[in-house]
């Protein structure tokens, strides 16, 4: 890899400054020598871009009798210099403030220097004037380059364009960039760079930053939902003894001081009921899962997954739960229910569809899926293996090739067949089929629930019909004993729900991959 270059400040020839990076090395250099520390320092009482542009309204006239007017309402075709001129002689009065932030946009126009700022919460201009800041402030803006930091101290007020604007009276020097900065109008576009390097995409990429504050307020908002409903949140080991909860493959590490095997937990479920058994009644954990598995724009090896349990529940009470946790999550970020995803208008006001898992598969195949010779030819229409197979497997293969990808939703998919849910209550009336839904938008399977089986004789003989025909060495082929042991003791009938947080983000902020709302996403290695 190449080496950045030396911070060593050391003066350069004129040859080596057409160098960007040498060249802001010279800049370092010359601020030392002024006396300017280049890695700043505390910078008390400074106001949020947002906060200041929020101020706006405080601006104000004041004509030669010291009378204070309202500004005209601003437009694309606001002319202020006319304005001020009908009004005669007078200045603008506005608030002092105190801003901080990377400069995003440098214009020197000789004894003026323009500077777009930004901070994590909005960009504004500064109107740097010769005659406003005193010579040696000035000379300061000689030193700047773009993605710098620094602070201003200056009032509020319009450019004869009707632009909101600091108009800076002091400058300081917060902190020096000695990269050369991205193209400021295609900013870093490679997917890669910019999940690799996620700070010089925050930074000069637009929307990239709302997108991360946006799942900050979702998962706030999830969290407020849940609160209001009286769930308890904990945590719960991320180290397992046995990877239960969900059939996937886990990572295993190694405990030196017990010499025992540990598996990263590919699920929150068994501990959460265990503590239902202990007496917490309405438990949720929002924390990572990691799953062995592939990478793609709907997967990523580390996840956050939120899954909550209410006693005496099911999985209606789950739907209930789910439409109000992603209704509220909405509201939170704002932009209305009718909301795109690529070029999909998705309509998410309440009460979202709910239909059966039989229906849809009839509905896409026109066939019904207890009809199992005609399952099979269709399996085999597709080049679907049966060899092996359960018949209920064939049918999800099915349903999973023809039904998801159509499914806009929001919609609850219902009753599930019951084979392929071990940890999940049948129907009374029917035991073949399984109390649980998806809920699926654009295709991808957002989250899961069930009326959870509390039987511990037949959840015992379920986990065993499951584990039959795995390899011995199989990671996923062990018996969670403890689990069904803690079931001995009286798990309430509850409702159970798991929500993929990292997609729910994905919809709700329109973005195509998972790695554009994962901060750090798994990659190989540089």
């Amino acid at each position: 890899m190449k080496q950045p270059p030396s911070t060593e400040p050391v003066a350069l020839t004129e040859d080596q400054l057409k160098d960007p990076r040498l060249a802001r090395l010279d800049k370092l250099r010359r601020l030392r020598e002024a006396g300017i520390d280049p890695w700043g320092g505390r910078f008390d009482d400074r106001s949020m871009i947002s906060a200041v542009r929020e101020r706006a309204t405080e601006i104000k006239f004041r004509i030669a009798d010291g009378t204070e007017i309202d500004l005209p309402e601003i437009g694309p075709d606001t002319d202020l210099r006319a304005w001020r001129t009908e009004q005669g002689p007078g200045e603008d009065i506005g608030p002092r403030v105190r801003v901080a932030g990377r400069v995003m946009l440098l214009r020197d126009k000789g004894k003026l220097v323009f500077v777009t700022l930004r901070d994590w919460t909005g960009d504004i201009q500064i109107f740097i004037g010769k005659n406003q800041v005193g010579e040696e402030n000035f000379e300061l803006t000689k030193l700047f380059d773009l993605g710098d930091l620094i602070g201003v101290d200056g009032r509020l007020g319009r450019t004869n364009t009707g632009e909101l604007t600091v108009f800076a009276e002091r400058l300081h020097f917060m902190t020096k960039m000695l990269e050369p900065a991205p193209d400021k109008h295609a900013g870093i576009t490679d997917p890669e760079l910019r999940q690799r390097m996620r700070y010089a995409d925050l930074a000069f990429n637009d929307g990239v930053m709302k997108t991360f504050l946006d799942r900050t307020t979702i998962v706030r908002s999830i969290r407020q939902t849940l609160d209001r409903d009286g769930f308890c949140e904990v945590e719960g080991p991320t180290l397992h003894t046995v990877a239960g909860g969900a059939a996937a493959r886990p990572f295993v590490t190694h405990h030196n001081t017990l010499d025992m095997q540990l598996y990263l937990r590919i699920a929150l479920e068994l501990h959460l009921k265990r503590l239902m058994v202990g007496g917490i009644e309405r438990v949720y954990e929002l924390g990572r899962v990691y799953r062995n598995e592939g990478v793609s724009p709907r997967h990523n090896p580390e996840f956050t997954m939120l899954e909550a349990y209410q006693a005496y529940g099911d999985y209606r009470s789950m739907m209930d739960l789910t439409e109000r946790i992603v209704t509220d999550a909405i509201e939170a970020i704002g932009g209305g229910f009718q909301r795109r995803f690529g070029d999909v208008e998705i309509d998410f006001t309440p009460p979202f569809a709910r239909q059966t898992y039989a229906e849809l598969f009839q509905a896409a195949t026109g066939i019904d899926p207890a009809d199992e010779q005609r399952v099979t030819r269709l399996a085999a229409e597709l080049a679907i293996p049966t060899a092996g197979k359960h018949p209920d497997v064939i049918r999800n293969e099915i349903f999973e090739e023809k039904v998801e990808d159509s499914l806009v939703g929001p919609i609850f998919v219902i009753d599930y067949p019951a084979s392929i849910c071990p940890l999940t209550k049948r129907k009374a009336d029917n035991p073949a089929i399984a109390e649980r839904f998806e809920m699926f938008i654009c295709g991808m399977e957002l989250a899961n629930a069930y009326t959870e089986l509390n039987d511990p004789e037949l959840q015992e003989t379920l986990f065993k019909t499951q584990l039959a025909g795995m390899a011995e060495d199989d990671s996923m082929a062990k018996m969670d004993h403890d689990f069904v042991r803690a079931l001995r003791y009286a798990m309430p009938p509850a409702g159970g729900l798991g929500i993929g947080i990292d997609r729910l983000v994905m919809i709700l902020t329109g973005q195509r991959s998972i790695r554009d709302v994962v901060l750090f996403p798994t990659l190989r290695p540089e």
